[in-house]
């Protein structure tokens, strides 16, 4: 089974992870919800062909984040136009928040598990749980809460219980035949229990249920638990992205991409 291209991912994440303000400036989709995650608020390209009015673009894209009240923020994949990177350096952008795709066949991870759950949006013990990640701040838990209506393709907000308790969560959403999971996170006194990897799994599932073939998640490159778990799950790195914001809206880097 050949594996989607970097392409196929890119569109699948556009997909999977909606932006309610979505447009184009050629080949770059600029997206903006609530400021939260970097995925949903920033302009990526799609074509990795030379533009030679990419200067030009980036500042109308500047611009644009400028009349949403929005910092611009510009993610870099293997799809850049030649040049980008040197261009945004010189605008006074600095490099942030290198993070891994990793993806594997569904068939390989999925596992069916009595204990959870899949709901159509994430409730209050899904936001609680999430809540106890030390990647979260209230423009992710807004942007968290408005996906559902947004979604164009299934989606689920996945609770695994223990003792009748919500203990670990992941959201998971199917494009066709690709699905990504995010947002996995498990209460700090229920870690180490191997329940990361059965959300995982459960997710894959439903996943599968509903005829994805692929299953894919975005990791930040520092992440080192994440990454060991997925690893051992048996995804595998596609490709990385990173962010390019300006020096002076730079943050402290974010547990996910």
């Amino acid at each position: 089974m050949t594996p989607p291209d970097v392409a196929a991912l890119e569109r699948a994440t556009l997909t999977c992870v909606p932006a309610p303000r979505t447009g184009f400036d050629g080949p770059f989709v600029v997206r903006a919800f609530a400021g939260g995650t970097g995925r949903a608020n920033a302009a990526s390209s799609l074509d990795p062909s030379p533009h030679p009015d990419l200067e030009t673009r980036i500042a109308r894209i500047e611009a644009r984040y400028a009349a949403l009240g929005m910092p611009p923020r510009f993610r870099s994949t293997p799809l850049d136009p030649p040049g980008l990177a040197a261009l945004l350096a010189g605008r006074g952008y600095v490099e942030k928040d290198e993070t891994a795709i990793l993806l594997a066949p569904v068939a390989a991870i999925a596992r069916p598990d009595a204990a959870a759950e899949a709901l159509a949006a994430p409730d209050a013990d899904w936001m609680a749980v999430t809540a106890t990640a030390e990647h979260q701040t209230p423009a992710r838990r807004r942007e968290k809460e408005g996906t559902p209506p947004l979604l164009t393709v299934p989606g689920a907000w996945i609770t695994v219980r223990e003792d009748g308790a919500a203990a670990s969560v992941a959201s998971v959403v199917a494009s066709g035949p690709l699905a990504a999971y995010f947002d996995l996170a498990v209460r700090p006194e229920h870690r180490r229990k191997g329940l990361a990897a059965r959300t995982v799994r459960a997710a894959a599932d439903w996943a599968a249920r509903q005829g994805a073939t692929w299953l894919f998640c975005q990791v930040a490159t520092t992440n080192a638990p994440s990454l060991a778990l997925n690893r051992g799950l048996g995804l595998v790195e596609a490709y990385r992205y990173r962010y390019f914001v300006r020096a002076a809206d730079a943050l402290p880097a974010l547990r996910f991409g």
